[in-house]
């Protein structure tokens, strides 16, 4: 299994959230913004508030979880940072998988296949 390129900067993810597009769903939020590499990279942040350290890192694990299933459906070329929000933790992974679809579509990410 191939990893994902991953966001790891603070500037990275600072000039993301003030230049880029961004779409809210039920359990994530969603920012991208074109780069000029030739493949994607990826940012999860999830907020303490959502709970103590075993509880984040289920969120981070599901969000990368749905990023990487549908990575060869996502354009090639952007900056995507997916942000947690309380209903990551409890939706099922078909709810899950649907909000980020409904999210790349509306930002217009995923690939026109002909």
């Amino acid at each position: 299994m191939k990893r994902a390129v991953t966001l790891k900067e603070n500037y990275e993810f600072r000039r993301l959230y003030q230049k880029g597009a961004s779409a809210v769903g039920g359990g994530m939020v969603l920012y991208c913004r074109k780069n000029r590499l030739g493949h994607n990279r990826l940012g999860v942040t999830v907020s303490v508030k959502l709970g103590h350290a075993v509880v984040r890192n289920r969120a981070r694990r599901r969000l990368r979880e749905v990023y990487r299933l549908n990575s060869e459906r996502l354009r090639q070329g952007y900056d995507m940072i997916l942000v947690a929000r309380g209903r990551t933790l409890t939706a099922s992974w078909k709810e899950l998988n649907d909000t980020f679809l409904r999210l790349c579509r509306k930002l217009e990410l995923l690939e026109v296949r002909s």
